[in-house]
């Protein structure tokens, strides 16, 4: 698919970069060196079928550049760049109305991958979805041009680990399945560390963390796991404050029924 395809951000060498590879793969790119500039080049969105954008730069931000460009096209379809990127960002990013997350530096490979995610996935546009359902549902988006679909769970019957399995793909490639190893004793860390009984969500609950651990990993590796397997040892600080937010939330919408 060839796209029209804007890229905002202030660094020279990466404008540069950015069109020389999308242009080698056939794609119409335009450039803008600032936040400013790249909303009037942007303009009613006609012209554009995807926008590249760089979170930290002079004057207007990517998040606050995201949410004047969707108010102006509510089906606009964004990347947001990042080399100082957190899950809180992409959270905040993908809330905002991002389609994608690329973390800097990036390969031109993978680059291309998350365009052509972009351009090919259905642009959702449900907000309405609470936090404590979804629990940062990155099924709804890609990271660093991985998309992931749950599959299934299972539970070793020697080790008694539960093993949650989702079927990871970038658009080069046929989906593959990466298990996700959730032992007994990180189960227990988690009710220390919620100091609760009973976790919002259910079997859900676990499952979306495992679902957050494999999309920090995508975020911060660009990379399938080894093997197809990654074994949560302990609880990261982003787990500890996914855990906190999820609790957060929940509490507030059962008192607000």
């Amino acid at each position: 698919m060839n796209a029209r395809i804007l890229v905002i951000d202030d660094e020279p060498n990466v404008r540069a970069m950015i069109k020389l590879a999308l242009q080698h793969v056939g794609h119409t790119v335009e450039v803008a060196g600032d936040g400013s500039l790249g909303l009037k080049a942007y303009a009613d969105g006609s012209a554009y079928d995807l926008i590249l954008l760089d979170q930290k730069m002079p004057g207007l931000q990517g998040v606050d550049i995201i949410q004047r460009i969707i108010r102006i096209n509510p089906e606009a379809k964004i990347i947001l760049i990042t080399a100082h990127g957190t899950m809180d960002l992409a959270l905040e990013a993908m809330h905002a109305g991002a389609s994608d997350f690329l973390r800097k530096p990036f390969a031109a490979e993978t680059l291309r991958n998350a365009v052509q995610a972009a351009l090919t996935k259905e642009r959702s546009t449900d907000a309405a979805i609470p936090l404590s359902l979804v629990c940062r549902e990155f099924t709804r988006s890609t990271i660093n041009g991985f998309s992931m679909d749950f599959d299934r769970e299972l539970e070793d019957a020697t080790s008694h680990e539960r093993i949650f399995i989702f079927n990871v793909s970038a658009p080069s490639a046929k989906a593959v399945p990466v298990r996700i190893l959730l032992p007994s004793y990180v189960l227990e860390l988690v009710y220390a560390h919620a100091d609760t009984e009973r976790l919002p969500g259910g079997v859900r609950f676990w499952q979306a963390l495992c679902e957050e651990a494999l999309a920090e990993y995508l975020w911060e590796s660009a990379q399938l796991p080894s093997a197809g397997q990654l074994r949560i040892t302990d609880l990261t600080a982003n787990l500890k404050h996914w855990i906190d937010s999820v609790i957060t939330v929940s509490l507030a919408e059962e008192n607000g029924r």
